[in-house]
């Protein structure tokens, strides 16, 4: 059995969902709709709803991301024979640089995005990805 601090992955979590709605609101809003081809009119009250169950399925989402980055740090942490910042951090960028930022550059590349949304998105997970390895590897 892994030992999981739970109140550090709903801790992780929540840094994540408030960074992302700081990076894609005052931050980088502007830019990151402008580049997607949204505009404030074009938000219906049903996009709203839609936006709404969005949102609750990112954040899901982004518990098991915490959850599965938590099992990442332990398993580095054996190998490292302790838990600090380095490994958090270490195990957050490592699980960007060899999954999130790849997979990324896919939705570029086959779905025809600008680049300027590869680096708006795959900045906000590093940064993410980062701050919740600390977390996760601190608060044991």
């Amino acid at each position: 059995m892994i030992p999981i601090n739970y109140l550090a992955v709903l801790a992780a979590a929540a840094f994540s969902v408030v960074l992302g709605f700081t990076w894609y609101g005052p931050l980088f809003g502007k830019i990151w709709m402008k580049t997607m081809g949204v505009t404030k009119d074009s938000i219906t009250k049903e996009k709203m709803k839609e936006m709404n169950k969005n949102y609750v399925l990112m954040m899901l989402g982004t518990l098991l991301i915490a959850f599965t980055l938590s099992h990442v740090i332990v398993f580095s942490s054996a190998y490292f024979k302790y838990e600090t910042v380095t490994t958090g951090l270490m195990s957050g960028f490592w699980i960007w640089l060899g999954f999130f930022a790849p997979l990324q550059m896919d939705e570029i590349l086959w779905g025809g995005r600008p680049w300027k949304l590869f680096f708006i998105n795959t900045s906000y997970r590093l940064v993410a990805l980062l701050g919740m390895g600390v977390i996760l590897a601190v608060w044991r």
